[in-house]
């Protein structure tokens, strides 16, 4: 059983959550209303870092190729 006051650690997806019950639902209700009964405790992920352009791999944008050829061009000059 488990009532108010309780912590709850537990996987859901790639990460690890944990929650603090603060009261039981008498219903099945909607989710804004569950939210209420619970307080997230999980710490924040820091934001997922994008490559920066000079470590990916593939073919380069228009913009990046466009780029490129005014840099050599500029180079050249």
């Amino acid at each position: 059983m488990v009532g108010p006051g309780d912590t709850l650690t537990f996987a859901q997806a790639r990460s690890i959550r944990v929650v603090r019950i603060l009261a039981t639902g008498t219903r099945r209700g909607p989710a804004s209303e569950a939210q209420t009964l619970y307080q997230d405790l999980t710490p924040a992920e820091p934001s997922p870092r994008t490559k920066p352009k000079s470590e990916r791999r593939g073919k380069l944008t228009k913009k990046e190729r466009r780029d490129h050829a005014r840099m050599r061009r500029d180079m050249l000059e």
